[in-house]
């Protein structure tokens, strides 16, 4: 300002305003930098929300509703396979158990029972656990030791699991050690047709041709093995009618494998559970088969 004695006086006021600006122009960038970041975070959330009805949609749509069908329909035939024995076993046989030919019959289907157990141990589940490890292995050359000592404890801890079970449902009378026996037989039973059900609707993921002729493999190994688990529950002092309808019950674990393995849409997801749940299975089967079959 003119006549100011200070030198550079006369550039305050342009200085104060330049530097008020800058203030001004910083807190506006600062105070609209909040709704910025909510507006990322609202469009991310929107975008998960999304991909989740994505994946919903697509779970639901038509092509998937196809395999939902058949997975379904494939995992209850192997269930119905339950009915089978009722076309085999004598309809008086259920009466005659007491008798010296009916005990002989017992023993025979017992027998068969014994056979069925083990021949699905070692031909089916412990051979399908082994391949399922070998395709997960490093470069899909083959197990690692890990792999095999998971394995390993899996079917330990099967056989461990039904000894407790057995222990904790045991009565002091024969009669409930027969009963106890059959009703393992049945968890076993359940757990095996998850695994039926995963691989059905897997299969029927890849394709329909596929799914039809893995449908049609178990039910021809499981109609001998469904002879055998009626004659332990005719062994357990159930009637014919009532194992029939246990039996039919055991088929609940195949609608939910098939369940499982669709809503999963992930081969990796069905394998990493097949690979336990069969050696699993196998620990259970050898313990019925091996403790209360034979003996």
């Amino acid at each position: 300002m003119p006549g100011c004695p200070c030198f550079g006086c006369g550039m305050a006021g342009p200085r104060l305003l330049f530097v008020t600006t800058l203030v001004v122009e910083l807190l506006g960038r600062a105070g609209g930098s909040q709704p910025a970041l909510q507006s990322r975070g609202t469009a991310t959330a929107c975008r998960l929300d999304n991909k989740e009805s994505e994946s919903w949609g697509a779970l639901l749509s038509g092509e998937r509703l196809d395999t939902w069908i058949c997975s379904l329909l494939g995992s209850l035939m192997v269930g119905l396979s339950g009915v089978f024995p009722l076309l085999v076993i004598p309809l008086e046989m259920g009466t005659m158990l007491r008798s010296e030919a009916g005990a002989r019959r017992l023993k025979q289907l017992l027998s068969f029972a014994l056979g069925g157990l083990l021949g699905n141990v070692f031909l089916h589940l412990l051979p399908e656990a082994w391949a399922y490890t070998c395709s997960t292995g490093p470069g899909g050359e083959g197990q690692s030791l890990q792999q095999q000592q998971q394995l390993g404890l899996w079917v330990i801890a099967g056989i461990l699991t039904f000894l407790v079970l057995e222990k904790m449902f045991l009565d002091s009378k024969e009669e409930g050690t027969s009963q106890v026996s059959g009703y393992l037989n049945l968890l076993a039973n359940t757990i095996d047709n998850f695994t039926h059900g995963l691989a059905v609707a897997a299969s029927f993921l890849v394709s329909k041709k596929i799914g039809l002729l893995t449908t049609m493999a178990i039910l021809l190994h499981e109609i001998p093995h469904e002879v055998g688990d009626f004659a332990i529950l005719l062994r357990a002092g159930f009637d014919r009618w009532s194992a029939a309808k246990l039996q039919l019950s055991t088929a609940l674990g195949g609608l939910l494998g098939a369940g499982f393995a669709i809503c999963t849409q992930s081969p990796k997801g069905v394998e990493e559970t097949v690979a336990w749940v069969l050696p699993f299975t196998s620990g259970g089967f050898l313990y019925i088969a091996l403790v209360n079959v034979l003996p």
